[in-house]
This record gives C-alpha cells, sequence and structure tokens, in this order.
C-alpha cells in the first residue's frame, strides 16, 4: 500500500513577495518567442530527427514567423554540428532569424561550438548550469561556489571566443537550470556574478532564461519567482528576461502566461508541447490563447493543419485530436444543446463585428479550418446539429416544428447504427422523408395534382401574391380534400429562400383523425414549391396510415 502523501512529498514553499503586481496585469503584448523544437524537442524523440527533417522543421518555423531558433547541441551531436553548418554553408538564415545553440561549461565544448557557427551572421550561444541543492548534493557534488565559478567560467571563455570573431553579431543567453527549485537569493546571486563578466549593456543586451526545469509548484508561485528575480537582477535594464516552462504539472501554459504578467520578455517553448517527460510549454495555445483575446501574437498559424503534419512527420508524434487549437476534434461539437447555442451563434454573426459564437473561442477559419465539421452528429446530438448540417448541404434551415420532426428521424438512424451520421447521410435521409414519398398524391404541374389517377385542377388565382401562398397550399389542400373524401388541413406553413435562391415551402398538414405532419417542397417557381409541400405533407400522414419508421 502507497504511503500518505504527507509522509513522502513536502509542499513547495511560497515565496516571500510583498506587493505582488502580476495578478492585476494583463498580457498587452506578444512575448520574444523562441522555439526549442530542433534541440529541446528532438532530443526527447525515440528516433531524433535526420537532417532533412530538421531542415523541413527549421523552414516551417522561419515560414510560422520564428525570429529565435534553437538548432541544436553541436557539441553534443555530429548531426546537430553538421546541420548548424548546413545553415550557415547553405544560407539558409534569413536576415531577420538568428539561432541558438546549447553548450555546457567546459572548454573543448565551447570550442566546438564556435566551430559549428564560424561564419554565422547572427548567433545566441546559450550557457547552462544547474544550481539547485538536490543537483548541488546529489548529481555533482558542488557547493554553491564551485557552481557559480563554473558558470562564470564557462561565460568568461565564451565572452573570449566571441571577441575573437567580430564579424558575427554575438548573443550570450545563460539559463540557471533547474531555477524553479532553487533558493531565488541564489540563482540571483548566480545570474548577477554571470552578467557581471559578460557585461550586457541597453544596447546590445544578454539573455538571462529562468528554466521550470521540473515544474514542480503551481503556476503562481513560478510568477512569483519571475517576479521576484524581476525586482532584484542586477543589470535589468540590460536584460532579457525569459522563460522555459516544462510541464510536469500540467500546468505550463498557464505558468507562462503568469510569468509573462510577472515581468518575463520571452518565452521558449514547443510546437504542440513536444519535449522530455510531459513536454515543454506548448507554444501553439501560447499565441492562439494571445490571439483570442486580440493580441497579435506575432506568429502564423492560418494554416495550423499543414503546421501540425510537419511536426507530427517529423516527430513521429501524433496531435492529439483534442489538442487545443489544433487536434481534429476542438471545433466540433456533437451535443445537441451545442449544437443549437453554435448555430444560432453563426446565425446572428456580422461582417465586422467581434466573434462571438458559443462554445468556439475562435473562429476555425482563422487557423484554415472549414466549417464543415463543426458540427457532427451521433446518437448524443439533437436537432441543432442536423439543422445545421442541411442548411450547410441544402441550402435551409427548417422551422423548427420540422426540424423536431425529423431529428426522430435522424435519432433512430444513430441509435441503430452507433455511429456517427455524416452531413451528406442527412441530406439523403431529409430527401428520402420530405421529397420521395410515397402516397396517392402526386404533383403534375403548378396549377395540377394528382390523387391516385385523377387529375385535379387547382386555382392559382392567390398565387401571384407571397401574401397568397399560405392561401394557394389551403386551396390545394381543400381539392385533395374532396378528391379523397376525408378533410385535409394546412396547420401551419412558412416560406423561405435557399442560399441558391430558390422557394422552399414547410407546411403543417393533418388528414382525418391523423396526427400532423410535415411537408417540404423545394423549387424555382414557387407555386410549385407549394404544391410540392403539400404533396409531401399528405403522403407522409399515410392513406392509410403506414409505419414511418426509419431503416438504418
Amino acid at each position: 500500500m502507497l504511503r500518505n502523501p504527507p509522509e513522502k512529498y513536502r509542499p513547495f514553499p511560497t515565496v516571500r513577495l510583498t506587493g505582488r503586481k502580476w495578478p492585476s496585469r494583463t498580457i498587452e503584448r506578444a512575448p520574444i518567442w523562441m522555439s526549442t523544437d530542433l534541440r529541446d524537442g528532438n532530443q526527447s524523440l525515440i528516433e531524433p530527427m535526420s537532417i532533412e527533417q530538421k531542415t523541413e522543421f527549421f523552414e516551417m518555423l522561419v515560414q510560422i514567423g520564428f525570429k529565435e531558433i534553437e538548432v541544436g547541441f553541436p557539441s553534443a551531436s555530429q548531426t546537430d554540428f553538421d546541420f548548424v553548418r548546413k545553415l550557415i554553408d547553405e544560407k539558409r538564415i534569413p536576415d531577420d532569424v538568428t539561432i541558438e545553440v546549447l553548450v555546457q561549461s567546459r572548454e573543448e565544448l565551447i570550442a566546438r561550438t564556435f566551430e559549428a557557427l564560424e561564419g554565422v551572421p547572427r548567433a545566441i550561444v546559450h550557457l547552462y548550469n544547474a544550481i539547485c541543492p538536490s543537483f548541488r548534493k546529489i548529481v555533482f557534488d558542488q557547493s554553491k561556489e564551485e557552481v557559480k565559478a563554473l558558470a562564470v567560467e564557462g561565460t568568461r571563455i565564451i565572452r573570449e571566443h566571441a571577441d575573437a570573431r567580430p564579424q558575427t553579431h554575438w548573443t550570450y543567453q545563460y539559463s540557471p537550470e533547474t531555477f524553479s527549485m532553487s533558493e531565488l537569493p541564489f540563482a540571483r546571486e548566480v545570474c548577477d556574478a554571470v552578467a557581471q563578466t559578460w557585461r550586457p549593456t541597453r544596447d546590445h543586451k544578454m539573455i538571462v532564461n529562468l528554466p521550470a526545469t521540473v515544474e514542480a509548484a503551481t503556476p503562481n508561485v513560478f510568477a512569483d519567482q519571475i517576479e521576484w528575480m524581476d525586482r532584484n537582477l542586477g543589470y535589468r535594464d540590460s536584460i532579457v528576461l525569459s522563460v522555459h516552462p516544462h510541464n510536469d504539472r500540467g500546468t505550463a501554459v498557464a505558468a507562462a502566461e503568469l510569468a509573462l504578467m510577472a515581468g518575463a520578455d520571452r518565452v521558449e517553448g514547443c510546437l504542440f508541447g513536444n519535449g522530455e517527460r510531459t513536454g515543454n510549454v506548448d507554444i501553439v495555445t501560447l499565441a492562439m490563447n494571445l490571439y483570442t483575446q486580440g493580441v497579435d501574437p506575432g506568429l502564423d498559424f492560418s494554416d495550423i493543419d499543414g503546421v501540425r503534419r510537419v511536426v507530427e512527420r517529423c516527430n513521429q508524434i501524433p496531435v492529439h485530436p483534442r489538442h487545443p487549437y489544433a487536434g481534429d476534434l476542438v471545433y466540433t461539437a456533437f451535443s445537441g444543446s451545442h449544437q443549437d447555442a453554435i448555430r444560432k451563434g453563426f446565425a446572428q454573426l456580422k461582417a465586422g463585428a467581434a466573434w462571438e459564437v458559443p462554445y468556439l473561442p475562435v473562429d476555425p477559419a482563422d487557423v484554415g479550418r472549414s466549417y464543415d465539421a463543426v458540427i457532427r452528429v451521433n446518437s448524443q446530438s439533437g436537432k441543432g446539429g442536423a439543422t445545421y448540417l442541411l442548411e450547410r448541404g441544402m441550402g435551409f434551415a427548417p422551422p423548427r416544428r420540422v426540424q423536431i420532426e425529423f431529428s426522430h428521424a435522424v435519432q433512430t438512424v444513430a441509435d441503430q447504427s452507433g455511429e456517427e451520421v455524416t452531413g451528406d447521410a442527412i441530406c439523403a435521409l431529409f430527401a428520402r422523408e420530405y421529397f420521395e414519398t410515397e402516397g396517392p398524391a402526386q404533383r403534375v404541374n403548378g396549377s395540377t395534382v394528382r390523387w391516385n389517377k385523377r387529375e385535379i385542377g387547382v386555382p392559382a388565382t392567390t398565387a401571384a401574391r407571397v401574401d397568397g401562398h399560405e392561401a394557394y397550399a389551403k386551396a390545394v389542400a381543400q381539392q385533395m380534400s374532396a378528391a379523397a373524401k376525408q378533410p385535409v388541413e394546412i396547420t401551419s406553413f412558412e416560406a423561405v429562400r435557399t442560399t441558391d435562391g430558390r422557394t422552399a415551402v414547410f407546411v403543417g398538414c393533418r388528414v382525418g383523425e391523423q396526427p400532423t405532419r410535415h411537408g417540404v417542397g423545394v423549387a424555382e417557381d414557387e407555386m410549385v414549391a407549394v404544391v410540392d409541400a403539400v404533396v409531401s405533407g399528405i403522403n407522409r400522414a399515410g392513406w392509410p396510415p403506414v409505419d414511418r419508421r426509419v431503416a438504418a
């Protein structure tokens, strides 16, 4: 039996921070984005990317709009080294893009890194070392002074290599790895010592990157840590404050957003949250969250399915169908009440107005999705879903009474099959139910109907006016009633224009003592549509009554 958590785990300590400002702030502009897909994301893959895959991924990141891209760890991998050289030698790095490489604080690895970067126009050299108590004690057996000295010495060596290559614009980045589990005063001490060695200026800033290498606390605690560092770091006006959240607790996106409110300028992460263990922060979700709040993220996900295909192909990891913004099902409603709300939301949209459709935080069209899959019908769906798909497929939305009646037919099919009912199947089912009716009534033309084999002329004097369409329907019903020797009553009438300019007529029809059934007619000629609707309603009422249950 597992031990109780209080015996095995300790809560993460809170940060002593008075007058915290981040809770009252909002994010008003996008951060500097840095994609670490080709390094941090790549090292987490079962099969790391080939040079060809990394090239395809890099070009996609450029197209999306990333200006800083971590391309590898060239001192640790020959593939990474060769890939960096390919980008430089083949001049594949756009003028407004800066590549970044990672290195440990070891002289020979730093030399190898600068060998890989020889001739690059701009580059970020990223040094890291772990500083938290557990790593100092368990992994490295080092004191605080030894940990700080390692960071300072690595910075000094990088400074020498950079100064020897003045033709390149160098940016230095330091990460106190495991920052999120470190003592804040010590993290500041190390970062200040590194900055003192590098000597950044307002015109030539360095990057201090604060990783949640292992997410160990709630997002508000991480925000407190970032605000504390933002307030207390030396050289703050000459530092780009960056965060690198991981997702061990499942809250990396929230942690990154709160960190931006707390003073961070920059975010490192991966597309769709790839990375070791539970992954890095998901930049797609972060960027689209900004977009839905009216903030331009500076990244282009207008073809989110195309981005997803490249990522899935290169990572060999599928994106979950419920993944925010990008999953196959995230814009899809099966629930009847959801479908009804979405359909009504679309109906009230006006050109230029703010987006306001229930259950859809973003317009699917903005990420390259069509509206075809927004509503899908299964046994959990109601009339709203079938109505939406009819409107998409046939160009009209039936009135509420017809929606309710038809939903029973759809429900029968869905229950019997146990599967989704597609839009095409729903349109075909509607046609069978209302247009392809079998019975004694038939239309000959706009002014003549047939009862069994007997043709009946219908006076068309009221059909010239729009207001006369209902009267015309009642005239047709009266003639049919006389022929059938049973009362035929029109209980409701509605006519609408279809999206292709035809007329759709919906009538409620009661024959004798039978329950009211509805008929539908659609035609370019308004009189023909009226006659078809009455004929449909009479035949659906049954002569004699027939079993109208729908076969799957």
